[in-house]
């Protein structure tokens, strides 16, 4: 089957375009839509390929079709489900305490058997194993003792020096010894926070926020400063700005691009504002990029270390989300924290996986790396219409949710009776787990949110585990 560069198939490209054209509003309801034979001569497509597109939109509940007449828009098919609004977050720091929430919500997706819309891991099928399997083989075949040491940190030379590759597609000049190899990007932002605080200290986190910051913040016994997160803008830079002024802060953590839960990118000009902000006030921005390079659109991603000149953005990545999730190899720029960081690497880890680092570095000089990532964009881009659609099918009609540019979560905002623990309570006993929105924040907010992982292509356990949310929830009205 052909595919555009994109890395989607003929047709998928044709349901993207339609579906978000409904969802616009520019195709209207009960508009008729190109007959076949018209939409054959449109799009210089085959008949075969244009029916496949109409019953995948069918499928969506986006069209529908009318004997001896054609196919038209639903008139339910761009049923409103606007982005949910600015959380409102008090201004005083918070001790942080969540581990045993976050415990009991990760526990709930090692069941095989479990449907894991809760999952913040990507959908492992949709990863190059095979491909991946002959760089570790290729790896391990030529690996020598020196290799051993020569990985120590900072990390694998070929593997920091490809990394400093993909930093120059982003306008970043990289120094490839400035780059430092860690277990995953988790353990790079944990560095990078050790690194600029000392227990007690105040850091300035999203709210709602990445679990795993919270964490992070609780284990190093720092106070979280929450700033509120806009669904389209990102991080509330003249709030933080507030904060700066008021409070003595000492690091901000923030994910300035496809943030999770709620998806949101801060444009261009939001991310060299908040850059001059924090070097202004001289303070460390710790930089979560994980997600960057699963955006949709063809303009290339930059992340707010684009914009650092003085060295005082952390950028920390990794390869767990966008190729190799079991290898755990990530990495960070920290700037001018670099030699803080890489002797708390030593301390606290020594080393990444040898073998891994040489894996991931041959996969990437080999591998067809961007090949594979306008693929999975393409992919996910096609299963958000398909979530979206059965979010507006089974729950309540004022429901609100994201609609990310990228990534793979979706953040939902159910009525505000709706108790989110229950409902996860309710269906995890079903084989149904959800990420529910406490978990997100220092002060168990956001208790009729749920995050949706979107990543696995919907089948009759995702419906079925969509028909159970929806049942649940109307339960509790």
């Amino acid at each position: 089957m052909a595919r555009f560069g994109s890395g989607m198939k003929l047709y998928e490209k044709l349901v993207h375009d339609i579906a978000t054209a409904i969802r616009a509003g520019i195709l209207a309801p009960g508009e008729k839509l190109p007959s076949v034979r018209q939409a054959c001569l449109n799009h210089k497509l085959s008949p075969a390929t244009i029916f496949k597109a109409y019953y995948e939109l069918e499928n969506l509940g986006l069209i529908r079709a009318q004997p001896k007449s054609g196919y038209y828009v639903s008139h339910h098919a761009i049923k409103t489900i606007p982005a949910p609004s600015k959380p409102v977050t008090q201004q005083e720091s918070t001790a942080v305490n969540v581990s045993d929430l976050v415990f009991s919500i990760l526990s709930s997706i090692k069941n095989a058997a479990t449907v894991p819309l809760g999952s913040a891991f990507p959908w492992p099928a949709l990863f190059p194993l095979e491909r991946l399997s002959r760089s570790l083989a290729r790896a391990t075949k030529h690996m020598g003792a020196a290799d051993i040491v020569e990985s120590l940190p900072p990390g694998n030379q070929d593997l920091r020096r490809q990394i400093a590759k993909r930093y120059l597609m982003q306008g970043i000049e990289a120094d490839v010894d400035r780059i430092v190899i860690t277990n995953g990007a988790f353990e790079a932002l944990n560095l990078c926070l050790e690194a600029v605080t000392k227990p007690g200290d105040l850091v300035a986190i999203e709210s709602p926020a990445f679990y795993g910051c919270l964490q992070a913040l609780e284990r190093l016994q720092l106070k979280a400063v929450e700033i509120p997160v806009d669904p389209v803008l990102g991080m509330d830079l003249e709030y933080l700005e507030q904060m700066l002024e008021k409070c003595p802060i000492r690091a901000c953590w923030s994910m300035t691009s496809l943030q999770n839960p709620l998806g949101a990118s801060m444009p261009t000009e939001r991310k060299r504002a908040l850059v001059e902000l924090v070097t202004r006030y001289q303070i460390p921005l710790i930089e979560d990029d994980v997600y960057g390079e699963l955006h949709f659109s063809a303009q290339q991603h930059q992340p707010a270390k684009a914009f650092d000149r003085e060295g005082y953005v952390m950028h920390c990545s990794s390869f767990s989300k966008t190729l190799a999730p079991g290898y755990r190899v990530g990495w960070t720029l920290p700037g001018r924290y670099e030699q803080e960081v890489e002797r708390l690497k030593v301390i606290t880890s020594l080393s990444t996986s040898t073998i891994a680092q040489a894996a991931i570095a041959d996969y990437l000089q080999h591998g067809g790396y961007d090949r594979h990532l306008r693929k999975l964009r393409a992919q996910f881009e096609l299963q958000q219409h398909h979530y979206l659609h059965l979010v507006a099918q089974h729950f309540p009609a004022d429901t609100c949710v994201t609609r990310p540019h990228g990534g793979y979560f979706l953040w939902v905002a159910l009525p505000e009776h709706v108790d989110v623990l229950r409902l996860f309570r309710e269906a995890l006993a079903q084989g149904v787990s959800i990420a529910p929105g406490p978990i997100f924040s220092v002060r168990h907010q956001y208790a009729h949110c749920i995050r949706l992982n979107y990543s696995q292509p919907v089948d009759a356990d995702v419906e079925q585990a969509f028909r159970t949310l929806g049942r649940f929830i109307a339960e509790q009205g």
